[in-house]
């Protein structure tokens, strides 16, 4: 039984690129609340949190960038060469992170609580998790994805993966196994099949829906089931220039939600966004011609803000196309200024606008909460 009276806790892990974060994803679009644990060892040892100090008491200076913060790259490749090393770099961050999962389990309203660690099985928080989950795939496939989204040479990607502990470990531990080494519907049939068999409270009474009228806009969270019509929608109003299939949609699952503009039983309008690391990222954004933005505006952030706040979301980055980014007012209106990369002051934001912003896109920037996790503790 877990540690967290009134949770379902499951322990997500597997070792490097054999999909841990998809299938946490996955959870969360099933009503699971997700903690990564792996991006929360980076915020503890960035420049303002409590783990910065005793990196560089334990490593020295010369693990810094020109800015003054750690630089992750060097302390990785001299942690995953000397295991004496890795294990002092554990020691500073473990106690770190627990404390903040602790955090923000206590602090989560969903009954369903998801932490993707990829040392689970090497640390207390195993002991706490009411079930183990493992995320398997080969090993030359996890080779192929590091190369491919990693941008790792070949060498670099076998000494990481060499550095962990056996995938056969893991396997040995697990309670429910997943194969994430074909197709995303085929791992989403297998989270589906495996969330299904979850102990879960009963479902609180929902109230009546508002009644619609002709021409109200309704705002709902899209599902995989509605791949079909978010890729032919998104095709529409693009003109072709970004041609969607269903697999694409469902591929696009495994790492964000989609927010649908319903009007009169048709999308008009989708955000493609996702809560990671406790931070908001909306990049994508389509709207049907003729759709009063000034009324979809309003109605899609409000959506997106209470989701994000529902997930512990500090702050919300919000990227716009040029011809989105005209309607300064309405931006405006429900709080979002624009704003610099720099200008974002905090590492782990400023890291995250960098990860997603897209080509050509303006960014703009609301907090969500002054609180932040690791700020120090």
């Amino acid at each position: 039984m877990s540690r967290w009276p009134s949770k379902y806790v499951i322990g997500l892990t597997g070792n490097i690129a054999t999909g841990k974060s998809v299938v946490r994803k996955m959870l969360e679009h099933l009503g699971g609340y997700g903690i990564d644990a792996d991006a929360l060892a980076h915020r503890a040892i960035a420049k303002g949190a409590p783990g910065y100090p005793l990196v560089l008491r334990a490593f020295g200076e010369w693990a810094l960038d020109e800015e003054g913060q750690i630089d992750r790259q060097k302390l990785a490749k001299i942690a995953f060469s000397d295991p004496m090393a890795l294990e002092r770099l554990e020691v500073i961050v473990h106690p770190l992170v627990a404390q903040a999962i602790d955090l923000l389990i206590r602090r989560a309203k969903q009954s369903v609580v998801v932490i993707e660690a990829i040392k689970l099985l090497e640390s207390d928080l195993a002991a706490g998790c009411d079930t183990i989950w493992v995320v398997d795939a080969p090993a030359e496939l996890q080779i192929a994805r590091l190369m491919h989204k990693r941008k790792m040479p070949e060498a670099a990607a076998r000494q990481r993966i060499a550095a962990q502990s056996p995938q056969a470990l893991k396997l040995r531990a697990a309670k429910t196994m997943i194969r994430n080494n074909g197709s995303f519907e085929n791992t989403w049939d297998q989270v589906q099949e495996a969330w299904g068999k979850l102990p879960k409270p009963e479902e609180p009474l929902l109230p009546e829906p508002p009644v619609v009228q002709p021409g109200d806009l309704i705002v709902r969270r899209g599902r995989p089931q509605d791949a079909d019509d978010i890729a032919r929608f998104i095709t529409h109003v693009t003109h072709g220039k970004k041609r969607m299939t269903r697999q694409d949609v469902m591929a696009a699952f495994g790492e964000k939600a989609f927010l649908l503009i319903i009007r009169e039983d048709e999308i008009a309008g989708i955000a493609g966004w996702q809560v990671e690391n406790l931070i908001t990222r909306i990049d994508e954004l389509y709207f049907v011609s003729g759709l009063a933005i000034d009324e979809a505006i309003p109605a899609l952030m409000d959506e997106v803000e209470t989701a994000s706040i529902e997930l512990q979301s500090e702050a919300s980055l919000l990227f716009l196309p040029p011809y989105l980014a005209q309607h300064v007012g309405a931006w405006r209106a429900v709080g979002y200024r624009p704003q610099t990369v720099q200008g974002l002051g905090i590492r782990a934001w400023q890291e995250a606008a960098l990860e997603s912003m897209p080509r050509g896109a303006s960014l703009w920037f609301k907090q969500l909460r002054v609180d932040r996790v690791l700020r120090p503790l």
